[in-house]
């Protein structure tokens, strides 16, 4: 399109009405990959369910273990505002009416998850007390001047103006508003006014809301530094002491996010602005915990169908612990396992409640019964078959519907039966010294997924120290265990908890019965030897016949608590199975943690080495495909400079190294290599060049160096 003018002018085209191009849903991208569209498209509605189920429990807990914080936050401020409004006129109050009252509310590390905790407690604050409720980050008041901009536009909605506005004129927000005010606290409280007496005032036509009523005639201005750490010491202090002269005009009150420790006040303040402040402590749930009672709810759920592996929950954890302590980031390297297991796993479908995977089985088709042949779990299944029954599952796609039927069932009562007797195991030995098999219920869990947890070293160890317990320790634990045993609807789990009831029993009755009647009650070694049993078995038996031999007769709380131990290991050693071992587990069990750990712990210095050794891993041009050797002619000039390097040693001559680009460059132009301007270097070659050495520069792989002028250091080694 061509425009010609006697002058010149600006020329507005509008754009073609083409239909626009379609967006793709989430749903469209999980089922385009997939060569079953319907199974994909169950697949997604279960994935989708299970993501707002993990979505909504998460914020139902996330309330729960902020509540009592939140209602401790709000009291305050109530009271605080309370006693603003209030006339006494003896030496404590109006000393008490000097100071701006502040909440210091520490958080910990875990600042990814500080918003939540923010945004909760601004809903609360608008909903209950005061509608006006302002909250600032560091980033965004690096002076003092933007500090003071920033509540105000908040505050009162308008655009706010400064003394210098040609400085930082195009930092404003966009104003709500056309009016215009000054930058000045005076503003504020004209404006404080003006809306109080709107805000109290009632009027025969109109009607206070329910909330409105609660809030006092005369609503506190609450601002929240969400970072305080972050925020300019000398800025803060200017801020605060601006403040303290409007403090009898503005009921002004402060909560500083605290996420370290309180003494960070002390070194940010000194002692004539913190003097100025009436400070009240609040302490926040620790993340730790907070991550405990988030696995709790996700992981260690009999009702909730998708597992993670030990290696996986080993990778989020490994995250949490050495990166951010972010409980969030946690739940949404959950919710990416989620999504992967049901991307990459066709057979996902049946990773739901038993009632739908029961009528899932039945509609599935012959390349998903051959699916299911293929799992390792289910090959190893149809091993300890007998032949006839191999033939039927290997030939029979009716046959393997109906054994899948019975194993799902059984992979749901082995989920059943675990997590009571995980549960109950831990809290035996979470209170041992040293903590042989770990201070946390998900050690425990991992190394539980990982390997038969009764032939580990740690096992034995606690098994040796429980054996040390007093009766008093033994009978408060053996209590616990009931309690979590008491819970559960397995049949099995019922037996148990009889059994440590009958366990408990004979503890009261101690003093009454004899070390020969309670060995009347547990089966002897002799007879052990009769029944038929595995070479684990007897060899145990046998070393329990050497040892009532050779061993002093025992008591009968020492007889009572060998047998109760015994009973906790045989549970341990049926129920504790690694989940490997059950067949079908595939389809439950998400296991990618190479694939994990490559979206969520990302290395960019890796990214960047195989982006410029090998440019077509992301640009996927023909032209681009070369050895891993040789440097390509096609390729960008930062590849080709790249590559060019890695033939260098320490110290790279410019002058060389632009001689090579320019041969490589030149092969790219179909030059005739016999010609004189072949391999010559013109302007833009030396322009092109300087702009990539640049960028090697930037990116950190290479450097000027004073030890001689025309060359450059190289910075890493072993490049791909």
């Amino acid at each position: 399109m061509a425009t010609s003018s006697v002058s010149k002018g600006c020329f507005v085209f509008k754009p073609s009405s083409k239909k626009k191009k379609k967006t793709l849903s989430f749903e469209d991208h999980f089922t385009s990959s997939s060569d079953d569209g319907e199974t994909a498209t169950r697949r997604f509605n279960i994935c989708q369910e299970l993501w707002d189920m993990t979505k909504s429990e998460t914020g139902m807990l996330q309330d729960e273990l902020n509540k009592k914080i939140l209602d401790s936050l709000l009291e305050f401020i109530k009271r605080s505002a309370s006693s603003f409004q209030s006339k006494v006129n003896d030496w404590a109050s109006v000393m008490r009416a000097s100071e701006i009252p502040t909440a210091a509310l520490v958080l910990g590390v875990n600042v990814p998850d500080h918003d939540m905790t923010f945004q909760s407690l601004s809903e609360l604050l608008q909903q209950s007390v005061t509608p006006f409720v302002v909250s600032v980050q560091a980033k965004e008041c690096a002076a003092l001047k933007h500090l003071m901009q920033k509540v105000l536009e908040r505050l009162m909605g308008v655009d706010v103006t400064m003394d210098d506005d040609e400085e930082d004129g195009g930092q404003h927000i966009a104003p709500t508003h056309h009016k215009r005010v000054h930058c000045s606290l005076s503003s504020l409280c004209d404006w404080y006014h003006s809306v109080s007496k709107k805000y109290a005032g009632t009027s025969p036509g109109k009607k206070r809301t329910s909330t409105a009523k609660d809030m006092p005639s005369k609503p506190p201005i609450v601002v929240i530094f969400k970072d305080l750490e972050a925020f300019s010491p000398r800025v803060l202090q200017d801020f605060i002491v601006i403040c303290s002269r409007y403090v009898q005009k503005l009921p002004l009150m402060f909560i500083f996010g605290i996420a370290t420790s309180p003494s960070t006040i002390q070194h940010m303040l000194p002692h004539s602005v913190s003097s100025l402040l009436c400070i009240e402590l609040f302490q926040s749930l620790s993340c730790t915990q907070h991550l405990a009672t988030v696995i709790d709810k996700l992981v260690l759920n009999p009702q909730f169908p998708f597992k993670l592996t030990g290696k996986v929950l080993q990778v989020l954890v490994s995250i949490f612990l050495y990166h951010d302590f972010s409980v969030r980031n946690f739940i949404k390297g959950f919710q990416l396992a989620l999504v992967e297991h049901f991307h990459s796993q066709p057979l996902s479908v049946l990773c739901c409640s038993k009632k739908e995977a029961l009528a899932h089985i039945q509609t599935l088709g012959h390349e998903d019964v051959e699916r299911v042949r293929q799992l390792p779990s289910f090959m190893r299944y149809v091993e300890t078959q007998e032949p006839q029954k191999q033939v039927e599952l290997l030939t029979k796609d009716q046959c393997v519907k109906e054994v899948c039927q019975s194993l799902l069932k059984a992979l749901r009562k082995y989920h059943k039966n675990y997590y009571p007797i995980l549960r109950c195991l831990h809290t035996l030995t979470s209170s041992l010294p040293k903590y042989p098999l770990g201070k946390q219920i998900r050690e425990l869990h991992i190394s539980c997924l990982e390997r038969n947890v009764w032939e580990t070293e740690e096992y034995d160890t606690a098994m040796q120290l429980l054996k040390l317990l007093a009766k008093d320790e033994l009978v408060a634990i053996l209590q616990r265990c009931v309690v979590i045993l008491s819970s559960s609807e397995s049949k099995k789990m019922k037996a148990a908890h009889g059994q440590l009831q009958s366990y408990l029993a004979k503890f009261d009755q101690l003093d009454n019965l004899s070390a020969e009647e309670l060995m009347q009650d547990a089966v002897s070694p002799e007879k052990e030897l009769h029944k038929k049993t595995d070479l684990y078995q007897l060899q145990k038996t046998l070393l329990e016949m050497k040892e009532t031999r050779r061993t002093k007769k025992k008591t009968p709380f020492e007889v009572l608590r060998n047998q109760i131990l015994e009973f906790i290991d045989s549970l341990v050693r049926v129920h504790l199975v690694p989940p490997e071992s059950k067949p079908l587990n595939e389809v439950c069990y998400y296991g990618s943690s190479g694939v994990l750990r490559r979206h969520l712990n990302a290395t960019p210095r890796t990214s960047i080495q195989t982006a410029l050794s090998n440019p077509y891993c992301y640009l996927q041009h023909e032209g681009l495909k070369t050895d891993s050797s040789a440097v390509s002619n096609a390729a960008p000039d930062i590849c080709i400079v790249y590559k060019l390097h890695l033939e260098c040693g320490r110290l790279i001559n410019l002058f060389d190294w632009l001689e090579a680009y320019s041969t490589v460059v030149s092969a790219a132009e179909d030059k005739d290599p016999d010609s004189t301007d072949y391999g010559k270097v013109d302007e833009l070659k030396h322009a092109r060049f300087i702009q990539a050495v640049s960028e090697l520069e930037f990116l950190g792989f290479v450097k000027a160096t004073k030890q001689k002028a025309d060359h450059v250091a190289r910075l890493t080694w072993g490049g791909c």
